[in-house]
């Protein structure tokens, strides 16, 4: 008796010595579970053996079976079985515990018919347990009348213990090598990420990646977007064919899919059986004939980022673990997601910030508002990668207008400041300015009005707008669109609006601008009117009177002087003498206060009279045909005056240059002399008034003055003196 009791323990150690060493081989689990029940079926003498796994899905799957008459087993591998009634795999499983059927006419479900047909009288069933959880069951079988001894519990239980600990082995070597391809799958897509790869570069990767580890037919990676929608941003297929959908594609949430699950749940979610998938995005499956699918939430810094689904065209579900490991993948990724956008968020702030830079340096230097705004359209158009952009203005008479205009291709489009629209229906550009707040059209086909039209003539397929308003008020607003089939990302309304709010200083600056001009020039004309009416109450007033009286002296007075009265007659003399100097003087200021060669003949005999009178010899040069705005050669005469005056006064100079001609629509007038240099123009000189005059006319003054090297002063003057105003000065509908 010992000895037969010695020579079963030596099978049995025998036994599993073979397994073990199977084990030890890496070999695969398929290879490890057929070896384990027929060592089994072997060693209790049994007709047949099985080893099936519990799923979480209450369904228990055949992984090996053996029989001893044949190579395959009384049930199929693979085939799933549905716990309940009364057989093997539901007792174990609710029992936990050694179970036996003597008499398999009593047992019920689907499992016990089958042992049925294959002529099974009796069965026992011990529960694997591989880490402290029930892995699966193990069966002996026998198809001969009565049942299996008694301690076939015993021996197949012992056996189960240790084959657990090969199974527990087997699957750390599987999961070590998962854990090794998932880590090296990560650090593909991490150095992808290091290299400052584009995004959609990252989610193709990301989605490559997940499918082949996870032998899937198809994977994608979406993004939860605002409105209810999910977009595609990277997508891969196993067999390599055309997608269903193209990256960017925006599908509305609803129904049962996977997409829908995980938005509601913010957990994983599967669907076994595809046919019974409701709501926009199972459209999708079905066309790819999905037949079960999983997907995991992608979170970023606690919040619920997108979703990444994998999907299988075969029959039968995913394995019971596909969320799992796209759960743990989906958190390492999500990672390598967030630190991808802190870098993109990174450039695209600095991009942004330099596109934001160059406006306003040409702000800065006083750019017209219309460079101004196809600067805005252009930098815009490149920052974004949109397709088209522009600036616009609302018109007082419902309609806009538009003043910067930026496309990506050479093409036509529309002409700044003559391409008009009128407001109405359902479009950016109306949405816009009923509401007062950025507005976006995701499909143009389905916008309407006059705007609608003019998107599609440009080719439109989506647009965003936002607002610019001015002090309060709403002026106009940018507007950029793709011409690509896919909509705008999610954050354009919020990278617009910093160049809104750069055209609204733009805007608001050059109505200051205009405003301080306007003021300037409404000065200098005073002050000129002031001037010809002092030049005027001189002429007709002081100075008619004093001839008067020198004339009365000259005729009445020294006539009636006796010719002997020497003494008062040369008094009277004197006196006649005396208004005669203080008339002249008189004549000199007045003609000071508005030269009477520039009234009468315009600035060539002007200069030509100054020159005269320069202390310091003058050489002249004037290109000046006919007469120039009364403003502008007021202007240009007394900057000559004073810089021959400063320049008699302090330069110590021999010779005098001026030069002054009228060209392409401006006015250039320059005085240099061969002094000494080093002229302040803050030292007291009359410089600073006139520089004043000259810039409320719209032009510039300039000094040139370096020690030892002589003086030069130039302005230049436009000779449109009735200048456009700039468009913030006008057309502000209330917002």
């Amino acid at each position: 008796m010992a000895t037969g009791v010695s020579g079963r323990l030596a099978e049995e150690q025998t036994a599993l010595r073979r397994v073990a060493t199977l084990v030890a081989r890496a070999a695969p689990p398929a290879d490890v579970f057929a070896a384990v029940v027929a060592e089994a079926g072997r060693l209790l003498g049994a007709d047949a053996a099985l080893l099936s796994r519990y799923d979480p899905d209450d369904v228990a799957t055949i992984v090996a079976a053996w029989t001893s008459t044949r190579p395959d087993g009384p049930a199929p591998v693979g085939g799933r079985h549905r716990l309940g009634g009364r057989d093997l795999h539901t007792l174990v499983s609710r029992t936990g515990r050694p179970t036996r059927i003597d008499d398999y006419a009593d047992a019920s479900a689907a499992v016990a018919d089958i042992a049925s047909e294959a002529g099974v009288h009796s069965a026992v069933g011990v529960p694997i347990i591989v880490e402290g959880r029930m892995w699966g069951v193990m069966a002996a079988m026998s198809t001969q009348e009565g049942p299996l001894p008694a301690d076939t519990e015993a021996r197949l239980a012992g056996f189960a213990e240790l084959v657990a600990t090969a199974l527990a082995n087997a699957q750390a070597r599987v999961e070590l090598r998962r854990f090794a391809e998932e880590q090296t799958a990560l650090r593909r897509v991490a150095t992808l990420v290091a290299r400052g790869a584009p995004p959609e570069e990252v989610f193709a990767a990301v989605a490559e990646e997940v499918g082949r580890l996870l032998a899937t037919d198809l994977t994608t990676v979406g993004r939860y977007d605002p409105g209810g929608v999910v977009s595609i941003l990277g997508a891969w297929s196993s067999t390599g064919a055309a997608l269903p959908f193209s990256i960017g594609t925006r599908t509305s949430l609803g129904g049962q899919n996977l997409s829908t699950l995980v938005f509601r749940t913010r957990r994983p979610a599967r669907i076994d059986d595809y046919g019974d998938a409701t709501g926009p995005a199972s459209e999708v499956g079905r066309e790819w004939a999905f037949r079960a699918g999983v997907g995991a939430p992608i979170s970023i810094e606690g919040r619920l980022w997108g979703v990444m689904s994998v999907a299988s065209t075969h029959e039968g579900p995913l394995p019971a673990d596909t969320e799992a490991r796209l759960a743990g993948f989906t958190e390492l990724v999500a990672t390598t997601i967030a630190d991808a956008q802190a870098r993109l968020e990174l450039r695209g702030a600095a991009e942004e910030q330099a596109a934001l830079r160059r406006v306003a340096t040409l702000m800065a230097h006083g750019a017209p508002p219309e460079v101004v705004f196809a600067a805005v359209a252009e930098e815009v158009g490149r920052l974004l990668k949109v397709d088209f952009a522009h600036v616009s203005r609302y018109d007082p008479d419902g309609a806009a207008t538009a003043l910067g205009v930026w496309s990506s291709t050479d093409a036509a489009g529309p002409v700044p400041g003559e391409t008009h629209w009128s407001l109405g229906g359902w479009n950016v550009t109306t949405l816009v300015f009923q509401t007062g707040r950025p507005a976006r059209i995701d499909h143009y086909g389905e916008a309407s009005g006059a705007g609608a039209d003019v998107g599609r003539e440009w080719g439109f397929r989506s647009a965003v707008g936002v607002p610019i308003s001015v002090e309060g008020r709403l002026w106009g607003f940018i507007l950029v669109a793709y011409r690509r089939p896919e909509p705008l990302p999610a954050d354009t309304e919020a990278r617009l609006a910093g160049f809104a709010e750069l055209v609204a200083t733009a805007l608001a600056n050059a109505a200051a601008q205009a405003a301080l001009t306007a003021s300037r020039a409404r000065i200098v004309a005073a002050a000129d009117t002031a001037r010809r009416r002092m030049e005027r109450d001189l002429h007709d007033g002081a100075q008619q009177r004093l001839v008067s009286l020198a004339l009365h002296l000259s005729s009445t007075l020294l006539a009636a002087v006796p010719p002997e009265a020497h003494e008062l007659k040369a008094q009277l003399d004197g006196v006649a003498a005396e208004l005669g100097g203080v008339l002249d003087e008189l004549r000199e200021l007045a003609r000071g206060l508005h030269p009477a060669a520039l009234a009468e003949g315009g600035l060539r005999p002007a200069l030509k009279a100054l020159g005269r009178r320069s202390a310091v010899p003058v050489r002249l040069d004037v290109r000046i045909d006919g007469r120039l705005p009364e403003p502008i050669e007021l202007a240009a005469y007394y900057v000559v005056a004073e810089a021959l005056t400063n320049t008699a006064k302090h330069a110590d100079a021999t010779l005098i240059d001026v030069h002054a001609a009228a060209d392409a629509g401006v006015l250039r007038v320059g005085v240099r002399d061969d002094g000494r240099g080093g002229a302040d123009p803050n030292g007291g000189s009359g410089l600073v008034g006139l520089t004043d005059r000259v810039e409320a006319l719209g032009g510039r003054l300039s000094l040139h003055s370096p020690p030892g090297a002589g003086t030069t002063v130039e302005i230049i003057l436009p000779l449109a003196p009735d200048r456009a105003r700039p468009p913030s000065a006008e057309h502000r509908p209330a917002g």
